[in-house]
């Protein structure tokens, strides 16, 4: 969760701004690199920086692969096994939400966007009308129409609405390939089922056994991760 109820978000150059001052971002965030290798990168290498089969696999199929700063920054050094390595372009993607309006928006300059908040009221456009209508009509459960250029919600018209209930604005660490609400929206506070409270589990999906389990993960509480 990156955006609170209530909170304008823009993401801007892959930083999000929130009320317009940049967010910290998470210490593992990953972004997308195109990476060209003078040979295979050693396995003791990938297991410190993190990076998986899966992620090579990528590389190789599709020249990029994702990376944390941390690990961009030590595969740049390494010139005897990295020829180059830089940040991927900027991406035009129709399908960022909302689908059903040409905003210009990709998943690295997005917004800015209203985040609803339970009680407070948002003025109705023809220019944010896209943004307002999936929570509107799929979660709060009223009828919206526009016709002649007029929004009209359960059959009165209107230029305002008073939402219901409180949204969130959830977004992946791995930011370039991340299926989030930048993709399908705002969630609504009766979707959440559940919070975290530590990590019981975690082992390397590349290594079998002791050496694959992850022991400095195990038991840490969520809210001291960062």
């Amino acid at each position: 969760c990156v955006g609170l109820p209530g909170m304008t978000l823009q993401i801007k150059n892959h930083i999000v701004y929130l009320d317009g001052k940049p967010n910290k971002e998470p210490d593992n965030v990953q972004y997308t690199y195109n990476v060209q290798l003078n040979q295979p990168i050693p396995d003791e290498m990938m297991k410190d920086l993190g990076i998986s089969m899966e992620d090579l696999t990528s590389l190789n199929q599709n020249g990029y692969m994702p990376l944390t700063k941390h690990a961009a920054k030590a595969l740049a050094a390494n010139k005897a096994i990295v020829k180059s390595i830089k940040l991927a372009p900027e991406l035009k993607n129709d399908m960022l939400y909302p689908l059903d309006a040409v905003t210009g928006w990709t998943r690295d300059n997005y917004g800015p966007i209203w985040i609803p908040k339970k009680g407070a009221s948002v003025k109705l456009t023809m220019d944010n009308i896209a943004i307002y209508e999936r929570p509107i009509q799929a979660y709060e459960h009223n009828t919206l129409e526009v016709k002649g250029g007029k929004i009209y919600i359960n059959g009165k018209q209107t230029d305002h609405y008073t939402f219901k209930m409180d949204y969130y604005w959830m977004m992946g660490d791995n930011r370039h390939n991340s299926a989030d609400s930048r993709y399908w929206g705002f969630v609504p506070e009766d979707h959440i089922v559940g919070k975290p409270i530590f990590i019981w589990w975690s082992s390397d999906p590349d290594r079998r056994g002791f050496s694959g389990i992850r022991w400095s993960r195990l038991f840490n509480f969520v809210d001291n991760i960062k």
